[in-house]
């Protein structure tokens, strides 16, 4: 699988204080004679009490509410603004990490956005077709991709016989989706938002919607044919998103524990990033489908739903930050509000 390269931009951040005067020291004036003190007195007595009757009529000052922060957001959610990663629809990658010890990866699979490839995924996963292969390719601000390390099909790994060929699954129709739309403009699409906390683009016109290539978004690798993919070579996006991939490439799921590793790996010497040794090669110990997993060993994950008020919620705290920032964006972008994972909360 071959990707175009990207261009990356950096920029950095500088900050700026101000600061105020001193305080201005009071003149002082003549001291006053005892008529004029006198006087003085009586009609500072009038002013105060024509001042104290005036501000006591007045409503007392609204105390104005400190903005929430996404972490507050999160604090406050209840059950119900979360949901549950289904078994059936995620695998669970453990990869070689060193001497006796291992790193699990655990990637949930977008079966409405591309059911074809999914069940290809979990054909491929139960009859234990990644055991054995390696992650071949970590190019840097782009990709990391695994799946069988020969390029020659006489000493590739065999597939199950019975793998179906499938079609590119690039998009699927919009209607019967719940989407979400942001109302944040995006460059890549005309509108954006999520489906069930997955990152969509659509094209209302054409009744066209797909998944967007953001950063931790999986896809199945192809070669030059629009219909070479098949599920067994999968790569994620480890850099800046790469948006045109969208419509290009079947996105197939995200990873929603393990991505910090795969982004850590080494990177390829090789053209695009592919390693060119077998031994910086990163081994798959073995590839299971979550449900297949015994249940004490699984990881229990749960996505925020962004059909809810909380998810609105936590929009608008990333649309207007508050804390450390002095300077709010007022607004997000797709990739960037991704919705937050954690573990499913114990019942005690």
């Amino acid at each position: 699988m071959k990707f175009p390269a990207l261009l990356t931009l950096t920029a950095t951040a500088a900050a700026m204080a101000l600061t105020l005067p001193a305080a201005a020291v009071a003149k002082t004036s003549k001291p006053a004679t005892q008529h004029t003190s006198k006087a003085s007195a009586k009609a500072s007595s009038k002013s105060t009490t024509k001042s104290t009757s005036k501000s006591s009529s007045k409503p007392a000052p609204k105390l104005i509410a400190k903005p929430l922060s996404s972490a507050d957001v999160l604090a406050a959610s209840k059950p119900g603004d979360w949901r549950d990663v289904a078994p059936e629809s995620a695998i669970l990658m453990d990869l070689q990490a060193g001497e006796g010890q291992k790193a699990q990866i655990l990637i949930e699979l977008a079966s409405d956005f591309a059911p074809r490839h999914s069940a290809n995924i979990r054909q491929l996963a139960r009859a234990g077709y990644f055991d054995g292969l390696a992650v071949i390719r970590v190019q840097d601000n782009y990709v990391t991709q695994w799946g069988d390390p020969s390029e020659d099909d006489s000493k590739a790994k065999a597939k199950p016989a019975d793998l179906p060929k499938v079609p590119a699954e690039f998009d699927r129709p919009l209607k019967g989706l719940a989407f979400n739309a942001l109302m944040d403009d995006d460059l890549w699409a005309p509108k954006v938002g999520f489906v069930q906390g997955w990152p969509v683009a659509a094209d209302p016109k054409k009744g066209r919607a797909w998944l967007a290539h953001c950063y931790g978004m999986v896809g199945s690798a192809r070669g030059n044919e629009a219909d070479s993919s098949d599920g067994s070579g999968l790569y994620t996006v480890i850099g800046h998103a790469p948006r045109a991939l969208d419509l290009n490439i079947t996105v197939i799921g995200r990873v929603l524990q393990g991505q910090e590793l795969l982004s850590a790996l080494p990177r390829g010497s090789g053209n695009l990033g592919f390693y060119e040794h077998a031994e910086q090669m990163k081994p798959i110990q073995r590839v299971r489908l979550l449900a297949d997993v015994p249940e004490l060993e699984r990881p229990h994950l749960q996505v925020l739903r962004t059909d809810t008020a909380t998810w609105e919620s936590w929009l608008h705290s990333r649309r207007n930050r508050s804390g450390w920032f002095l300077h709010n964006p007022g607004r997000v972008e797709l990739c960037g509000v991704l919705p937050p994972t954690r573990p499913v909360p114990s019942a005690s």
